[in-house]
């Protein structure tokens, strides 16, 4: 049996899931309201405020999908409650990022500077080299940090360009130049 599959989720106050027909969730909580569609064979049921996950049988896909629907929907009850946040740094002589309205500027060496519009749910905020991507959905706010990072991605000479809070980049020898002439 999955460890993490039959881990029971437990519903916070204020949180309400609601079980449509052919295995669609909606969760709405203080944040807002998330929906997703989940694969027919894995079954759900709301028991003492809290969602059991169950699985027909043993078989390798029922086993996959077992884990992998527990954390999704766990992901959704969480981003209603508290919302999901990473992020970025900017390291880099003249490398900058700032807010303009909503959208964010990034000055990261190009000849233009780099205005990225969020998607509906997701916000940003910058603290001097700090970029933080915040929203409900914990899958679009890695794809959208991931979309900033792919801007300008740090390089192993110098560690210039974005990368995440506390990301190891690892760094290169530069040239060696004449020796013994």
């Amino acid at each position: 049996m999955s460890r993490v599959g039959k881990q029971p989720i437990p519903i916070a106050a204020g949180v309400q899931v609601t079980l449509g027909e052919s295995n669609d969730i909606t969760v709405k909580g203080p944040r807002g309201e998330l929906q997703r569609t989940f694969p027919d064979a894995i079954r759900f049921a709301i028991e003492d405020n809290q969602v059991i996950v169950t699985r027909p049988s043993d078989v390798s896909s029922h086993r996959a999908l077992h884990g992998l629907s527990r954390s999704l929907l766990n992901n959704m009850v969480l981003g209603v409650t508290e919302g999901f946040t990473k992020t970025l740094e900017v390291q880099g002589v003249g490398y900058r990022a700032q807010l303009e309205g909503s959208s964010l500027r990034l000055a990261v060496g190009f000849s233009h500077p780099v205005i990225i519009e969020p998607p509906e749910g997701i916000t940003f905020a910058v603290e001097g080299p700090r970029i933080n991507v915040s929203g409900n959905d914990k899958e679009q706010v890695g794809q959208v940090a991931a979309d900033v990072r792919k801007v300008r991605p740090p390089e192993p000479y110098k560690g210039k360009g974005i990368r995440y809070l506390g990301e190891h980049v690892r760094r290169k020898a530069g040239k060696a130049g004449k020796v013994g002439v």
